[in-house]
């Protein structure tokens, strides 16, 4: 439980520092400190451009995250150091009221439902979190998102798409809105929760988590939102032991070569979103 636990935190302190920083412009070494650990700050990491109603929101996520990783390190008796984050600006839509809930629904994919179904199945009361970002998703579902010019429904299938494609595993994610047959039941088109035929939540094992929060493809080679990978005996495990994962080498040279056969020609990360939506 201890090494499933401290690698959840990787990603709590990932999605801590999106909304503590996105409503005050400042993180948790500010908020909260002592709990990174002496870890380094994140890159990029700035505040939002919110409206009152929105920043206000994010700044509830924000403190409940807090809450989150002071439950782990208490209960453990110690936590991990922060990760390595890159968190700026680039990696997503322009961080506007609206585009805001489109990385809230991009990132919180680990510790809310999936990665903690597949890892700590004890963990059951994440689910309502979620729901609520997929909720405020769903509520704003057809609108435009700028530049990009497709609506967030839109823009969440492409992300699940993404995600789905860098894992490796099949669906196990699913944008906002779905044909009936992907549905709750088969006989709902909205999605606030995306779960298998028997209305179960998807699980996802950590090599999976990693391949996706590295936007790599492989749980080996780090990058993304966790430039020098993650922390803890179970994310360290996959960079001390590469060699046993080269496995995932062709898979992952596969997936860049269908992501960068675009117009963009950068790399991977840097083009999450834009050289998806370019494809």
């Amino acid at each position: 439980m201890q090494d499933r636990l401290h690698f959840a935190l990787n990603f709590e302190f990932l999605v801590a520092e999106f909304f503590v920083y996105g409503a005050f412009g400042v993180g948790l070494d500010v908020v909260a400190p002592g709990y990174a650990m002496g870890g380094p700050p994140p890159i990029g990491a700035q505040k939002a451009n919110l409206d009152p109603p929105t920043e206000r929101i994010i700044e509830e996520f924000g403190y409940e995250k807090i809450g989150r990783i002071r439950a782990i390190i208490e209960t453990l008796g110690g936590g991990i150091q922060r990760p390595l984050l890159n968190i700026s600006r680039q990696q997503f839509a322009e961080a506007n009221s609206v585009n805001f809930f489109l990385p809230s629904y991009a990132i919180p994919n680990y510790p809310a439902v999936a990665g903690y179904v597949g890892t700590i199945p004890e963990l059951t009361n994440t689910t309502i979190k979620r729901m609520q970002r997929y909720v405020r998703c769903y509520k704003i579902a057809d609108f435009i998102v700028p530049p990009y010019g497709i609506t967030v429904a839109e823009f969440t299938d492409k992300i699940s798409n993404l995600r789905n494609q860098l894992a490796m595993c099949g669906n196990k994610d699913e944008g906002i809105i779905v044909p009936k047959q992907l549905g709750a039941e088969n006989r709902t088109e909205s999605n606030i929760l995306s779960a298998d035929a028997n209305s179960i939540s998807y699980d996802r094992t950590p090599r999976e988590v990693l391949r996706i929060s590295y936007g790599t493809g492989n749980a080996s080679m780090p990058g993304g939102f966790l430039p020098q990978g993650g922390n803890g005996v179970i994310a360290k495990s996959f960079l001390e032991n590469a060699w046993v994962h080269h496995q995932e080498l062709l898979p992952n040279y596969i997936a860049h070569m269908f992501l960068l056969g675009c117009p963009a020609y950068q790399t991977l990360w840097n083009n999450y979103i834009n050289i998806y939506l370019a494809i």
